[in-house]
């Protein structure tokens, strides 16, 4: 499907593209957000909304689910168009400009930042071919509102982080919580982990090591229960479950990136203090980007994005100053304009 062109088009709908695009509107250039991702807010939503953000200037603590909230809203001031489930294929010259090609439309862009964070990223999923049918019907690797399994009987499989710290957000809300792991070595931090293992000691939760999933059962749509197996013993055991959460760990995957022309090294985009990546009128910003000194953090990010996006208007409008001065004294916010 084609579409009109953009000043700007953003590859990347988490914290740093969200930014960039209402930075784009700040300085008064159209701008638009393609992401694979089916929702908006990239790692923050899709791995642990439900966790707290501390190192956000000017913002004691928030949840990452509304810090996305707000830089949705933040960026909407300016209507930039968002376009989710789009998995980049290509970048092609286009004219003066560019064309982004997905896998179902062709978005023809006078400049481009990319703002991809790991790159397009899918959960892991389970490798028992039984577990294959209940995807979506009981067993889900994303959770975005943990209400929904609130007085549900919840399995958890891992020994990461988001298994980790998904089980302690549901050790109030699930009827039963087991976490199952296939050995006893843990990769989560140690204060989650114990937690945990705080609340197996009195009977809040259960947590097996050494114990894998072999066998799913349900009627038609409803999963019921599952058979585990000890990988020592090889014994099996069943379990009641409603709700299989599997937290494996994620694939990334930087894709065509790599043959754009840009500066690539181990899936990171080499920038330079401007943000650009050694292609003409592509500039990159976030976790995608390396440096010397880089450090990848939401904050840094956030400058990242503003020095990409002040490139990218120069470039193109090059009336257009790079510095744009402060927000404070702006006419697009009804203020003096300086």
């Amino acid at each position: 499907m084609p579409h009109d062109i953009t000043d700007v088009t953003i590859i990347g709908g988490g914290p740093t593209g969200l930014f960039a695009a209402f930075y784009a509107g700040m300085r008064g250039i159209t701008a638009r957000v393609v992401d694979a991702l089916p929702e908006l807010g990239g790692q923050l939503l899709a791995l642990y909304p439900e966790k707290y953000i501390f190192d956000v200037a000017g913002i004691p603590q928030i949840l990452a689910k509304d810090l996305v909230r707000g830089l949705v809203e933040q960026a909407k001031r300016f209507q930039p168009s968002f376009h989710l489930n789009q998995r980049v294929v290509a970048l092609e010259e286009d004219g003066a400009g560019f064309a982004l090609v997905t896998e179902t439309d062709r978005f023809p862009s006078r400049s481009i930042v990319v703002a991809a964070g790991i790159g397009a990223f899918s959960p892991r999923r389970l490798p028992q071919p039984t577990a294959e049918r209940w995807y979506g019907r009981g067993i889900f690797d994303r959770v975005t509102d943990p209400e929904r399994f609130r007085g549900q009987r919840v399995l958890i499989i891992g020994g990461g982080d988001s298994a980790f710290d998904w089980a302690q957000q549901l050790l109030n809300r699930a009827a039963e919580l087991t976490l199952v792991h296939r050995s006893d070595r843990f990769r989560a931090h140690g204060a989650t982990v114990a937690a945990v293992q705080d609340a197996a000691s009195t009977g809040r939760a259960r947590v097996l090591t050494f114990h894998e999933l072999a066998d799913v059962h349900g009627d038609s749509n409803l999963l019921r229960a599952v058979t585990l197996k000890d990988v020592k013993t090889k014994m099996l055991r069943e379990l009641d479950v409603d709700v299989i959460l599997p937290m494996l760990g994620f694939v990334s995957d930087i894709g065509p990136l790599g043959a754009w022309g840009l500066r690539v090294e181990s899936d990171e985009i080499v920038v330079t203090s401007s943000m650009e990546t050694g292609r003409t009128g592509v500039w990159a910003a976030g976790d995608i980007t390396t440096y010397p000194g880089k450090l990848k953090l939401i904050a840094t990010g956030f400058a990242e994005a503003a020095i990409a996006v002040n490139q990218a208007v120069h470039w193109i409008y090059p009336e257009k100053k790079v510095a744009p001065g402060h927000s404070s004294n702006m006419a697009i916010f009804g203020q003096k304009d300086d």
